[in-house]
Order: C-alpha cells, then sequence, then structure tokens
C-alpha cells in the first residue's frame, strides 16, 4: 500500500479538522459552519474558492502550472443526520439530535487533504475541482449545485465520489461499472372509505379491510410483474388508520418506499402500485389517492471511468486490497445526479468491523446511520491518496 508521505505528516491536522466537523454536525442546507471551515482552509491553502452553490456547496479549483488540459471533479458530502449521539468520547456531537452518522466528516476531511496536497504539487496539465456538497441526506444537494450551474461553472471531463462502508476491511477498495446504488422513491397510499359502527360494518365502505388486503397485493409486483433478475425491492413502512375500538374510520393510509437499480423497472412498479391500489380500493367501495415521490435515481458508474478507477486502486494500494465483484447496495446516494449528466465513478472505502473505536464509543455496532457510529480516521491519508494519485493519472 502506497501512501503518500504528506498524508502522515499532516494526519494531526486533517484529524482534527474531521474531529471538528464531527463535534459540529449540520443538517441539509444549514451547514454554514462546516462550509465556512472548508472555505477558509481552501483559502488558507492559497486555492481558488467558490460559495453558494446549492445554498451551503463549497467548490475549489486548482489549474496545473503545465497549461490547458482535462478538468476533473472530486465530490464529497459535508451533511450530518438528524440522530442523536450515543457516543461520549471529546469529538462527540455539541447539538442535540444532530450526528455525524454517515462518515460525511471523514469524506470532507480526506478531500481537503487531497486538496492542500495539490495546492503545493500544482505540476501538472489541467484542472481539478474539489466539490464539497450539501444536503445529501434527503436534500438532494447534487441536484441543487448542478442548478445552481455546476458543471457550467466548472466544467469536468468526469466526476468521482467516495464513501466509507462498514463491515468491508479497513482501507480495501470495492467498484463495479454499472449499479452501484438503488433509486429512492416513496409513496403514500390513501384509502378513502365510508365510515360506520364497528358493530354495523354492513352501513359502511372500511378502509382499514381494504388496506389490509392492499398490503398483500403490493407485494405481487414484485413477485409476479417484475422479471425474477431484476432486483427491486418495495417495503410498507407505515400504515395508520382509527381512532377507536368501535368505529370504523373514514379513511386509512400506508406508505413505504421502492428501489431499483433500473428507471425502466421503476415505471413499471409505480404503474401496478397505481393499478393495484386503485382496483383494490374499489372492490371495497372505496376509493384511492396515491402520492408517490422519485427523490434519488439509481447510482450507475460509467465502464470506462469504473476501469480507470479499478487501475487506479490497484496500482496504489495492491490488489489484495481491492475487492472484486462488490455487491451493489439497495441504499441510495445523490451524487447519482451528478453521474447523470458527466461520466464518472463512485467507490466504496472499507471503514472496517468497528475494532479502530476506543473508549467513548456507544455500545451498537459501527454501522451507517447508527448512534454508535464513527469514521475511521486511519483512512484519512489513504483515502487521501486515492483522491491524489487518481487526479495525477487522469490529468496526466
Amino acid at each position: 500500500m502506497k501512501i503518500f508521505p504528506e498524508f502522515i505528516d499532516q494526519l494531526d491536522l486533517i484529524k482534527g479538522i474531521r474531529r471538528d466537523i464531527h463535534a459540529h454536525p449540520e443538517l441539509k442546507f444549514t451547514e454554514f459552519r462546516t462550509s465556512e471551515l472548508v472555505a477558509n482552509q481552501l483559502k488558507a491553502w492559497g486555492i481558488e474558492t467558490h460559495i453558494g452553490l446549492g445554498k451551503t456547496g463549497v467548490v475549489g479549483t486548482i489549474k496545473g502550472t503545465l497549461g490547458f488540459g482535462k478538468s476533473i471533479g472530486l465530490r464529497a458530502d459535508i451533511d450530518a443526520l438528524p440522530l442523536q449521539e450515543h457516543n461520549t468520547f471529546a469529538h462527540a456531537s455539541t447539538h442535540q439530535g444532530k450526528m455525524h452518522a454517515c462518515g460525511h466528516d471523514g469524506h470532507t476531511a480526506m478531500l481537503l487533504g487531497a486538496a492542500q496536497y495539490f495546492s503545493t504539487h500544482r505540476d501538472f496539465k489541467g484542472t481539478i475541482h474539489f466539490i464539497f456538497q450539501p444536503a445529501e441526506e434527503g436534500g438532494g444537494g447534487a441536484r441543487e449545485m448542478m442548478a445552481d450551474g455546476l458543471f457550467t461553472l466548472f466544467p469536468c471531463d468526469a466526476v468521482f465520489g467516495m464513501h466509507n462502508w462498514p463491515g468491508m476491511p479497513e482501507g480495501s477498495f470495492g467498484v463495479i461499472a454499472g449499479p452501484m446504488m438503488a433509486s429512492s422513491n416513496e409513496f403514500t397510499i390513501t384509502l378513502k372509505g365510508k365510515g360506520a359502527h364497528a358493530a354495523l360494518p354492513h352501513n359502511g365502505a372500511d378502509p382499514v379491510y381494504a388496506i389490509a388486503q392492499l398490503v398483500a397485493s403490493l407485494q405481487s409486483i414484485i413477485t409476479r410483474n417484475k422479471k425474477p433478475v431484476d432486483t427491486a425491492v418495495l417495503s410498507i413502512t407505515q400504515i395508520h388508520a382509527g381512532f377507536a375500538s368501535n368505529v370504523i374510520p373514514d379513511d386509512a393510509w400506508l406508505g413505504g418506499t421502492i428501489r431499483t437499480f433500473t428507471n425502466p423497472v421503476l415505471d413499471l412498479l409505480e404503474d401496478r402500485l397505481r393499478e393495484i391500489s386503485h382496483g383494490t380500493a374499489q372492490a371495497f367501495n372505496c376509493t384511492a389517492e396515491i402520492e408517490f415521490i422519485r427523490n434519488y435515481p439509481p447510482l450507475i458508474n460509467h465502464v470506462q471511468e469504473t476501469q480507470f478507477a479499478q487501475k487506479m486502486i490497484k496500482e496504489q494500494f495492491g490488489i489484495d486490497q481491492f475487492i472484486e465483484n462488490i455487491e451493489p447496495t439497495m441504499g441510495s446516494e445523490d451524487f447519482a445526479f451528478m453521474l447523470e449528466k458527466v461520466p464518472g465513478c463512485y467507490v466504496f472505502i472499507g471503514n472496517g468491523d468497528g475494532s479502530h473505536r476506543s473508549a467513548g464509543h456507544g455500545m451498537g455496532p459501527c454501522h451507517l446511520h447508527n448512534p454508535s457510529y464513527d469514521f475511521n480516521d486511519h483512512l484519512l491519508p489513504i483515502g487521501a491518496s486515492y483522491w491524489t494519485h487518481l487526479a495525477q493519472s487522469f490529468l496526466k
């Protein structure tokens, strides 16, 4: 494993930045302190800095001294989650109900490490854009930065992203071409019937009974409508109805999520969800109202850029640090919006099994979106080295 010596030398600085961000988490589109910290750090290193894209996004730009050439975008997310932290170490969250439980603090620190390196090593041809994106956690910050002209103001021939992944061996990498993460979509179905006395159900149209039938019927979309080889998940996560044991209510509703790796499969699932909901409602003398929201598209890695990233990982860290045929995940990521616009690749870096955790950590597992999670600081020089070697090789 080849780690740039500069990242070993500056580890205390980058780790300090990471832990400072962890201690001061900010939710989507309110990352004002984090954005200011990132911008001030970039400016202190003499890097051209732009603020305000997507409200709280930051872009740092370094142009090589060897002339014009290709341009590359490197992206990190900066927002936290609405979660109460269970950890009690010195850098635990100081904000009630807010926590960096997904490692965005570490992603930001790794990219800052690479930015510092290139601030004093500009002997390359082309341009590097360091993209610090807000509101990945449900806000679509990538989409909002693009709406504010991200790739018009900072054109990129390719864009790359990285996310830590608990359970993967510490410092290992995994990436595949094609679908890497799923689309994220949510739905709410309201069945409207006719209320009645529970002892006289024939006087009403019972939406509770109808919605119970709907719960079972919707799963037939997965088992009987889509091809078995097409991956998809339909999960009902909420059911709400009624207010008294002796009253049949006027309405009932359920909500849930659908995840797919392709838009055609998503189209099929949404169409069938609507058809089955209306048909089931009609069968029980009710009506259906459906809200279907497409949040994030599937994250699709481009073949050429993925092969390039795989080659860089094996060169820099060794074949034994690269996980072949890593499984895609049904989780979602709004870096998908960027990959719809610009060729690129998104990789996982192993966060380990939690053995890096010391005193002060909560008792829970070190999984993403967990109140006992903490980013593994051992990854900081590894991730920064990946960014650096990737950008240098891309711009050769």
